[in-house]
């Protein structure tokens, strides 16, 4: 890792409009938490409401929002040529900007609603801790995803969208072999090993760990290698 482009990749991060809906989502989803906490007097119905939603849609857009602010815009205007002009290690670009990204998801995403849960649901911390560990296994896999997505394809965000909203968001949750290739529900099946009560597909729990793996460590390197192509053809 390199502590000048992880602090270069925060600066892209916070200092653009995309900050402002990395925000806004987990912001969002807080209040409808505690709203429906206050109006249901139910603390399980508001952690179901904030894990379901959180996790099969709110959290894969964070991953999609800060994946691609610390490297889509450069790979968009091309400026990512010059950086890669200097003698770094291509997988270190690749790991400084993974770092950051899952960083600002994993603050925004599972960390604050394992607050949030605890705070709403004390009686069942367990439960909360377990769905947000399986969250953070998520988030890992989401961040590395979108970044290796980032450097593939210009129109990443129209992409991320389109698969976050119809595969991860439509159709893991509807047909169970999909469910096999989902993220989310990767995560899922973790949070299910480790806490009773929670439905979900019959999904080998080896399978969701070993997915999850090869995605998050395949995303990244994949990052890297495409960020060496860059520096080769110049034109990317």
């Amino acid at each position: 890792m390199n502590p000048t482009i992880a602090r270069l990749a925060l600066a892209a991060l916070a200092g653009r409009k995309r900050f402002i809906i990395l925000l806004l989502f987990p912001l969002l989803l807080t209040g409808l938490t505690v709203l429906i906490r206050v109006l249901t007097g139910e603390p399980e119905l508001a952690t179901d409401a904030m894990f379901g939603l959180g996790l099969s849609v709110v959290l894969p857009l964070l991953a999609l929002v800060g994946a691609t602010a610390v490297m889509g815009p450069e790979v968009d205007d091309g400026s990512i040529v010059y950086l890669l002009a200097k003698p770094i290690s291509r997988h270190s670009v690749a790991v400084s900007k993974y770092v950051v990204a899952l960083g600002s998801v994993l603050l925004l995403g599972p960390v604050l609603m394992l607050v949030t849960g605890v705070a709403v649901n004390p009686g069942d911390a367990g439960d909360v801790a377990a769905r947000s560990l399986g969250g953070a296994l998520s988030a890992a896999a989401y961040a590395a995803f979108f970044l290796a997505l980032s450097t593939v394809w210009k129109h990443a965000v129209v992409a991320g969208l389109l698969f976050v909203l119809l595969w991860e968001g439509t159709l893991a949750n509807v047909f169970s072999g999909v469910a096999w290739l989902s993220i989310y529900q990767w995560g899922h099946r973790v949070a299910r090993s480790l806490t009773d009560g929670l439905a979900g597909p019959d999904i080998a729990l080896w399978w969701a760990a070993f997915a999850l793996a090869v995605v998050t460590v395949g995303g990244v390197w994949l990052s890297g290698d495409r960020l060496r192509s860059f520096a080769l053809k110049g034109d990317d």
